[in-house]
C-alpha cells in the first residue's frame, strides 16, 4: 500500500498514522465542506486504506478522534444548523473481488449464517442530502454536513423537480436519503452556455451540483437543472417499516421519488461479483457519472444485527471503480508549511486533460516517499484519477528520461519565514523550527482556531486570517480578543457592518464549552474526542497547565504519546501566552456543562439485537446515548443491558449466558422514558 515503504519501527508507524490523519482530515474539510477538493477519490482512498490498516495493526496507537471514527466533513457559514436525529453514515470501500468477498465473509462470520440476497446500486457522484417530512410535506432539507450535524438548504431543495414537495401515505415523520447529481448533458449545456457569455468553464459535474445546492440564493439553483435519486430511508414514525432494501426502495417509488432504474436485486455472492465487475464496462453509457456501485445485503433484520462500526455500516459497501491514468511532466515540486510546523511537498505538472479535468497540481506523500518512488522535477510522470479532482503521481516513466531532470531537494530553510528546519530522529517529515512567528504556521493555526469544531468563529475564514496576519493585527490567535472595529473597517471587503459581525462573533465566542478550547488551541495528537476527554477528566485550564505528565499519560483514552504531546505544549512558553491572552479577554477556561455521571444512564452499556417494531436501531441508540449510556457492539461481561427485539442473533444468547439484564422493546422504553 502507498506509503508504507520504510515504515520499519513503533516510531516510524506513530509518525506516518499522525501524518495521515492531518491530511485525510485536511482533504474531508477541501472535500466536504469547500466543495474544492485537491485529490482524487482514489488518492482519499489510499490515504484512509493505509490509516486503517495501520491501526489495525497498531492498536496501541489507536485514537478515539482519529478521522477513521469519523465521518469527514462540517457545515458552512450561512446556513442555519440541522442535526440528523440518525446520523448519516460513509460507507467501506472494495476495490477487488477478493475485498468485496471478505466484507461478506465478515458478514455471515458475525451472523453465523449465509446472506445470499443483496441489492446493488449505481454509486451517484454528487451531494448526499436528507428530506424530512412531516405529515406528508416537505419540511427540512439539510446536506450530510459531517455525519451528524448539516446545512438547512430547504429552498434550493425545493427547486429540484425531482423532489416531490408532497406526499401521500406517508407515515408521519419520513425522513428520506439520497444524492443530488447534475446530469452530463446539463452540465455539458451549462458549459456551452459560459462559453458563449465569455464565463470560465465548470471542472466537473459533481462540484457544480454541489456548488448549486449551496447557494444562498436558491433562484440561483433553481437555474440549475439538478436531478435527485432517492436510495434509503432515514427516520420512519408512524407506520411499519419496510423489512428489506428492496422493499425500502419500492416503497420510495410509491411515494414519488425517483429510484435508479438501474437498482438490482442479487442473489449469491458470485453474482454480485460478476456484476459488479460488470459495471466497469457499462459507467461509460450512464447519462451522469458514478464512481462504483453500492451492494447492500437486502435483509433490514441483517442489517440491524450487523450494525456499524466507527464510521461505517457492516452491512454496505461501495464496490470503487479501478483509476484513470495519464502522463504528463512534473514541473516542479513545491512546499506548503502545515499548522506544525512540517513541510510538505506538491507536485505543479503541465497541465493535462484528464477524464474531463484540467490537472496541475498533486500532492505528494513526503520526501521519503518521493525519493523512494525516484521521482525527479523534470519527468515524465503516472498520474492516476478515479473521481472528478486532482490526481496522485504514481511514479515516473523512466524510459522517457533525458537527463536533464533534476532529484528533489527539502529545502534547508522554510518556505515561508527562512528559518532553518530540521527532520527529528524518527520521524517522516521535515519540520520549521521558527513557531513563534512563522507566516505559514501562524495562518494555519487561527484558521484551525476559529473553525467550527473549535471556537466557531463566524467570519473570520482563510482570507481574513490571511489579512489579519499581513497586516500584522494578528500573531497568535489570543491577539483576535483585542481587535477593534477601527482596526478592520478598511481591510479588504471589510465594511462597518462586517467589521461588527466580526466582533460579535469573537465576543460570543469567549463562552463556547472548555473542550473546545482545548481543541481550538491546536495541541498536536489532540482533535475534538480527546479535547472532550481532557476537559472531564481535569475540569479547569488550571488544573490541566499543574497536571503532571503521568497524570495526563494515564488518563483514559489519552495514553503516553498524546499525553506526552499536551504536556510539552502546556509547558511552552509561547503557548502559556496565548493561554494567558485567553484568560484575560474571558475566554471560559472551565468545564460547566452538566457532569455525565448526573445523566440517568451514566455507566450503562447497552447492546441492540434484533428487529424493534415501534424504533429503528439508530433511534434507539440515539435514546439511550442522550441519557448518559454508551453503546457496545457486542455483547461482553461489561455489557449491563441487551435489548431484544424479533428474530434476535447470537448476542441474545451470549447475553443469557453471563446472566445479563435482557429487556424486550416495552422495557426498553420504559427505562429510557419513551412513549410505547
Amino acid at each position: 500500500m502507498a506509503g508504507q515503504v520504510g515504515v520499519e519501527d513503533v516510531q516510524d508507524v506513530r509518525e506516518r498514522i499522525e501524518r495521515l490523519r492531518e491530511q485525510i482530515e485536511y482533504h474531508n474539510y477541501r472535500y466536504h465542506t469547500l466543495d474544492a477538493p485537491e485529490i482524487t477519490d482514489a488518492e482519499y482512498d489510499a490515504l484512509f486504506q493505509e490509516l486503517l490498516h495501520l491501526e489495525r495493526e497498531h492498536p496501541e496507537l489507536a485514537s478515539p478522534d482519529s478521522p477513521t471514527q469519523r465521518v469527514g466533513g462540517a457545515a458552512l457559514e450561512g446556513f442555519a444548523e440541522v442535526t440528523h436525529r440518525i446520523p448519516m453514515l460513509s460507507l467501506g470501500n472494495a476495490f477487488t473481488p477478493e475485498q468485496l468477498r471478505a466484507w461478506h465473509a465478515r458478514a455471515v462470520s458475525l451472523l453465523d449464517r449465509e446472506v445470499e440476497e443483496f441489492t446493488l446500486e449505481p454509486k451517484i457522484d454528487g451531494l448526499a442530502v436528507s428530506l424530512l417530512y412531516e405529515n406528508g410535506r416537505l419540511f427540512v432539507g439539510a446536506t450530510r454536513g459531517d455525519g451528524v450535524h448539516g446545512e438547512d438548504i430547504t429552498p434550493n431543495v425545493r427547486t429540484i423537480r425531482t423532489v416531490p414537495l408532497t406526499i401521500k401515505g406517508a407515515p408521519s415523520r419520513l425522513e428520506v436519503r439520497g444524492e443530488v447529481y447534475l446530469p452530463k448533458a446539463a452540465f455539458e449545456q451549462i458549459n456551452n452556455e459560459r462559453a458563449v457569455q465569455g464565463l470560465p468553464l465548470y471542472l466537473n459535474p459533481r462540484n457544480t451540483a454541489a456548488g448549486s445546492l449551496r447557494q444562498l440564493d436558491s433562484r440561483i439553483t433553481g437555474q440549475r437543472p439538478l436531478a435527485f435519486f432517492a436510495y434509503a430511508i432515514g427516520l420512519w414514525e408512524g407506520a411499519p417499516l419496510p423489512q428489506t432494501q428492496w422493499e425500502m426502495l419500492e416503497q420510495l417509488s410509491a411515494f414519488g421519488f425517483k429510484t435508479n432504474p438501474r437498482n438490482s436485486l442479487v442473489h449469491g455472492i458470485d453474482e454480485l461479483v460478476e456484476r459488479c465487475l460488470s459495471w466497469e464496462h457499462d459507467r461509460d453509457r450512464l447519462e451522469y457519472e458514478i464512481d462504483g456501485v453500492v451492494a447492500k445485503i437486502n435483509g433490514r433484520q441483517l442489517q440491524e444485527e450487523l450494525g456499524s462500526v466507527g464510521r461505517e455500516p457492516r452491512w454496505a459497501i461501495a464496490y470503487k471503480f479501478p483509476p484513470v491514468q495519464a502522463t504528463t511532466m512534473l514541473r516542479d515540486i513545491g512546499i506548503n508549511v502545515g499548522r506544525t510546523g512540517s513541510l510538505n511537498p506538491f507536485a505543479i505538472l503541465e497541465p493535462v486533460k484528464l477524464a474531463g479535468v484540467v490537472i496541475k497540481l498533486a500532492s505528494l506523500h513526503n520526501e521519503e516517499d518521493i525519493h523512494r518512488k525516484d521521482i525527479r522535477i523534470g519527468d515524465t510522470v503516472v498520474i492516476q484519477r478515479a473521481g472528478e479532482v486532482i490526481p496522485q503521481v504514481i511514479g515516473p516513466v523512466v524510459s522517457k528520461r533525458t537527463g536533464a531532470e533534476r532529484e528533489f531537494a527539502m529545502p534547508t530553510t522554510c518556505p515561508s519565514c527562512g528559518s532553518p528546519v530540521v527532520k527529528p530522529e524518527g520521524e517522516a517529515m521535515t519540520r520549521c523550527t521558527n513557531d513563534e512567528t512563522c507566516p505559514a504556521q501562524q495562518f494555519e493555526g487561527l484558521v484551525h482556531f476559529v473553525s467550527r469544531g473549535a471556537m466557531d468563529i463566524q467570519g473570520v475564514g482563510e482570507k481574513l486570517a490571511a489579512v489579519l496576519i499581513q497586516a500584522k493585527l494578528v500573531v497568535d490567535p489570543g491577539d483576535l480578543y483585542s481587535l477593534e472595529k477601527e482596526q478592520l473597517v478598511g481591510l479588504d471587503r471589510m465594511g462597518e457592518k462586517s467589521a461588527e459581525n466580526v466582533l460579535a462573533s469573537i465576543e460570543g465566542s469567549k463562552t463556547r464549552p472548555f473542550s473546545r478550547v482545548i481543541n481550538a488551541l491546536g495541541i498536536r495528537h489532540v482533535g475534538e474526542r480527546t479535547a472532550e476527554i481532557l476537559a472531564d477528566r481535569f475540569g479547569s485550564m488550571d488544573r490541566l497547565l499543574a497536571a503532571s505528565a503521568e497524570e495526563l499519560t494515564e488518563t483514559d483514552s489519552v495514553g503516553p504519546i498524546i499525553g506526552r504531546s499536551v504536556y510539552e505544549f502546556l509547558h511552552t512558553p509561547r503557548n502559556l501566552r496565548i493561554i494567558a491572552k485567553l484568560r484575560a479577554a474571558g475566554v471560559n477556561m472551565e468545564q460547566h456543562h452538566v457532569e455525565r455521571g448526573d445523566l440517568p444512564l451514566a455507566g450503562t452499556l447497552w447492546v441492540f439485537t434484533g428487529r424493534l417494531e415501534r424504533w429503528t436501531r439508530g433511534e434507539a441508540e440515539a435514546r439511550v446515548k442522550e441519557l448518559g449510556a454508551s453503546i457496545g457492539d457486542s455483547v461482553t461481561k461489561r455489557t449491563t443491558h441487551v435489548v431484544v427485539g424479533a428474530d434476535p442473533g447470537s448476542k441474545a444468547q451470549r447475553a443469557q449466558q453471563l446472566k445479563l439484564s435482557v429487556l424486550d422493546e416495552d422495557e426498553f422504553e420504559r427505562i429510557a422514558g419513551l412513549p410505547s
